[in-house]
């Protein structure tokens, strides 16, 4: 697996700062700093943001992808899927979710929005992709894929030395 480079890194004026962290509350429901001290590099190709030293998120298909890190940092309370712990070991190597083995998802999840998938028993984040169905949809489904994976524990992204 190559790993991924950090390059054009810089700290970004409390206006630009203010803004993104705006953004990623509105979208994400998130709470934290108001005043974060963030700083914006590049990651294989994306604008990518910086908050205590790691990745928090990435700018992807004209929203705002938050990282397994910054869901841990940053708390969000929108755009949850949650699947039975069956699903654990295939997703945390990357796999796609599959409707099956979703127990639950917030009902504002809309087709083609960047959510994130916890596990039932600790609510930990285990990977971050697109939507496919609504989240109405993804509880009651049983069949086909829900999420398609962006992101996930022990990905390139993840190993990312800032």
């Amino acid at each position: 697996m190559r790993e991924l480079a950090v390059k054009h890194r810089s700290r970004l004026r409390v206006k630009d700062s203010r803004k993104v962290h705006a953004w990623i509350r509105e979208e994400w429901g998130t709470a934290g700093p108001d005043d974060p001290e963030l700083e914006s590099c590049t990651l294989d190709g994306k604008r990518s943001y910086i908050l205590n030293g790691q990745v928090i998120g990435m700018e992807e298909g004209g929203g705002f992808l938050l990282t397994l890190k910054g869901i841990l940092d940053l708390k969000p309370s929108r755009k949850w899927v949650t699947v039975d712990m069956g699903a654990v070991k295939y997703l945390a190597n990357g796999a796609d979710v599959m409707a099956p083995g979703i127990i639950d998802a917030d009902p504002g999840i809309e087709i083609g929005d960047l959510v994130w998938v916890r596990d039932e028993r600790n609510l930990r984040p285990l990977c971050v992709g697109q939507a496919l169905m609504q989240g109405v949809m993804m509880g009651p489904s049983d069949s086909g894929k829900a999420v398609k994976t962006i992101h996930y524990v022990g990905d390139q992204i993840w190993n990312t030395v800032v």
